[in-house]
Formats: structure tokens, sequence, C-alpha cells
């Protein structure tokens, strides 16, 4: 069960240091997709929460409206630490009031989901100048993608959603993020998805606190063989795998005249 609260914050905007990026929008605190490898989990100790990432959500409110003239030729991403289309913004709609304030902005708009939700919008994104959707996946296979994204959209339906995002002249990203070494087939997600998509961004994984404990549990009982690779990337800190799959990307993407960025974290 997921916890319900409210979050009074003063601005949906949040300017970020992050590379390529001007500003932020997180429309919740929390993420009920409990991702497995979520790299966000870290923001549990700065909440009032006493319950794991993924266990609870709270609904971010403001009276203050977004200053488009402030965001204007600006790069927003939403979001960064939730996932704007999850399950409760069907109940709540933080996510579309936002993108009602934002559909005549002249903001360069990135939208990363793992949800079909996204769809729902498809009348604002329409309207919208500058302005790209990214559906997130790691792996083609359901039963995995059970195992590490519990509670978010199907593979299909991320799909669907991205042919229909396609269809309807809307920047059309497939995010392959995280890279789980061994486990994400990059070559066979690009040629099941071409297309249908503009472009393709990269990440790696990284694993740090709580979720790292977590992940090296979900390779011990699933993928044992892999064991010592882990151990090589993530505990003996031997960037050689990330680095030959950077490579790899780089040759693939190039030669078949594929669109792409990386946004590679440290492990």
């Amino acid at each position: 069960m997921v916890v319900e609260d409210t979050a009074r914050v003063k601005d949906y905007l949040t300017k970020t240091k992050l590379a390529n990026l001007d500003y932020v929008i997180n429309p919740y605190v929390g993420c009920p997709n409990k991702c497995l490898y979520c790299y966000a989990a870290y923001m549990s100790s700065f909440s009032k929460h006493k319950e794991e990432w993924g266990d609870f959500i709270d609904v971010k409110q403001t009276r203050k409206k977004i200053n488009t003239f402030k965001i204007k030729n600006k790069k927003v991403m939403m979001s960064t630490v939730t996932d704007p289309y999850n399950s409760y913004d069907e109940k709540y709609c933080v996510t579309r009031n936002i993108m009602e304030q934002l559909v005549n902005s002249e903001a360069f708009l990135s939208v990363v989901t793992k949800s079909k939700l996204v769809l729902r919008d498809l009348d604002l994104l329409k309207k919208m100048k500058h302005v790209e959707v990214a559906l997130s996946i790691c792996v083609l296979d359901e039963k995995v993608k059970n195992k590490l994204e519990p509670n978010s959209s199907s593979i299909e339906e991320r799909l669907e959603t991205l042919k229909e995002l396609k269809q309807n002249g809307i920047k059309s990203v497939v995010f392959v993020s995280p890279i789980i070494p061994q486990i994400t087939d990059y070559i066979t997600i690009i040629e099941r998805t071409k297309a249908f998509t503009d472009e393709y961004w990269f990440d790696n994984l990284s694993l740090r606190s709580s979720f790292k404990t977590k992940m090296f549990k979900f390779i011990d009982e699933e993928y044992p063989i892999y064991k010592s690779l882990y151990d090589d990337i993530y505990n003996r800190k031997n960037l050689q795998y990330f680095e030959e799959i950077d490579s790899n990307i780089k040759d693939y993407c190039e030669k078949n005249n594929i669109v792409y960025k990386t946004f590679y974290a440290g492990t």
C-alpha cells in the first residue's frame, strides 16, 4: 500500500545543475513504480516518511503559476526523480495541470516516463512547439521487467505508446536506461523500436545506497553467473565494461545512422 500525502512547494520549476538542462519539474515526491534499481531512492532520507522509496507519494501543490517567460528557450525536463505519469496522476492530475501551463511556452521540454498515461495528454503535446517524449526501456522481456519495475506499464504498452506518439507527430525517444550489465540488450531494443523512434538515449546502471543491496540480491538470485562481473564493476570500480559498451553504442549508432545521446553517470 502506498502512503499518499501532499507537499506544499513554492514553485514547480527547479533550477538544475544537470548537464544540458536548465530546469527540472518533478510533480511528485516519491514514485510508486518501485523500480529495483531506482537511483532516486536516496531521496527517502530527505523526506518525512519512514516508508521505503516506492511506498509513499507526496502530491506537490502550489498556487504559483509557472513563469513561462523564465523558461523561454530553456531546456526543461519532466521528470528526473519521479515518473510524472505514474498511476496516481490519473487521480491527482498534477502533471496534466503543469502541461496545461506549459502548452504555449517557448521552452524545450523533455518528458521522461515509463507510462502509457502520457497519451492522455496527447492533445496538449500536439500543441507544443518544442517537446519530446522519452519512454524508458531497459529490457524487452515482460517477466524480467515485472521483477525490476513491478508497478510500471508493460513493455508492449510502452511500444504502443511510442508508435502513437510518432503517428501524432510527437518526437519519440527510447531511453535505454539503465543499461544493466549483461541483461540489457540495447541492440535488440533499437531494432525492435527503430521504425517508430526518432532518437535514443543511453544511461548506465549506477548503484549506490540501499538499492545497491537490492540489485546485488536480484543478481545473486536471478543471474548468479554475473556476480563476479557486478563485484568488479560496483565494488572494485572497474569501468572497462561500460567503456566497451559506450564504444559499441557509438559504433553501432553511427554505422546505422541512429541519432543518440549518452548520459553516463558514475557507478
